[in-house]
């Protein structure tokens, strides 16, 4: 067994992520990169960095969860959200809205996602459960504080309603907070959450080997209400989405067929 298996086995023994379920060649890359970054000439090397050393550790884990993040991005898409989802979503709901944002890192994406449905919503009519594998990205999401150019893609009239100012910086306002819920969920092993109208999952799904990738489709298709809607990443068209009984609405938006 080389290196690199004997490492990706101590990983999940480790911290219960098992890299089996990512693409090798490119998480093997950005391992690598990672590793000789720190100084560390081997994988036996940089195990025992990562099992002594948190802030190592914590590192690394940011690193391969890929937590990349920014408020209402590709802001077209967001667009289609609002003009021809949300509507069609609200339509004879007499219950609060279930939205699952699945892969949330730092927050933007579920706190986007409250903004942008108080256009349509009453704020105690929305349930949004915001997930990642990080729990120090959990925690930050949590507090909700921004720096200028992380809210640089906020409308104006969001900007002015529902961030404060916090040392030189934003913070999200508890009324928009107390809509989201954080979760530590990993996609790759844990049970999801049932009765959702809507499925955010962006950006993470290229990440995984194409088992892995069946897996989560599958299991986003049991955890859909009736009519629910999957919204995934600008680079995560599903091909044949009907071999996991979805259908396409719009570009990256599919409903339960």
């Amino acid at each position: 067994m080389d290196q690199f298996e004997v490492f990706k086995k101590k990983i999940n023994d480790l911290i219960n992520i098992d890299l089996n379920l990512y693409k090798k060649n490119q998480m093997l890359r950005r391992i690598t990169s990672l590793m000789k970054r720190n100084g560390f000439n081997s994988f036996d090397e940089y195990y025992a960095g990562l099992k002594t050393d948190k802030q190592l550790l914590d590192q690394f884990t940011n690193y391969l969860t890929i937590n990349v993040s920014e408020f209402f991005r590709n802001p077209s898409q967001w667009e289609v959200l609002q003009k021809d989802i949300l509507p069609n979503l609200k339509k004879g709901l007499n219950r609060p809205l279930n939205i699952w944002s699945s892969a949330c890192s730092t927050g933007e994406e579920p706190y986007s996602m409250a903004m942008l449905l108080t256009r349509f919503y009453n704020l105690n009519d929305i349930n949004i459960l915001a997930t990642d594998i990080d729990m120090s990205a959990i925690e930050k999401a949590k507090k909700g504080i921004y720096d200028e150019k992380a809210i640089l893609k906020v409308p104006k009239e969001f900007i002015n309603k529902y961030f404060e100012n916090y040392q030189k910086s934003y913070k999200i306002k508890d009324e928009i907070k107390k809509v989201v819920k954080f979760q530590r969920i990993d996609l790759l092993k844990d049970p999801f959450p049932k009765n959702m109208d809507l499925i955010i999952c962006r950006n993470v799904i290229i990440y995984f080997t194409a088992e892995a990738k069946e897996s989560i489709y599958k299991k986003f298709y049991e955890s859909l209400n009736d009519n629910g809607i999957l919204f995934v990443g600008s680079t995560e068209q599903i091909i044949n989405p009907e071999r996991y009984n979805f259908k396409s609405v719009k570009t990256f938006f599919y409903t339960k067929s």
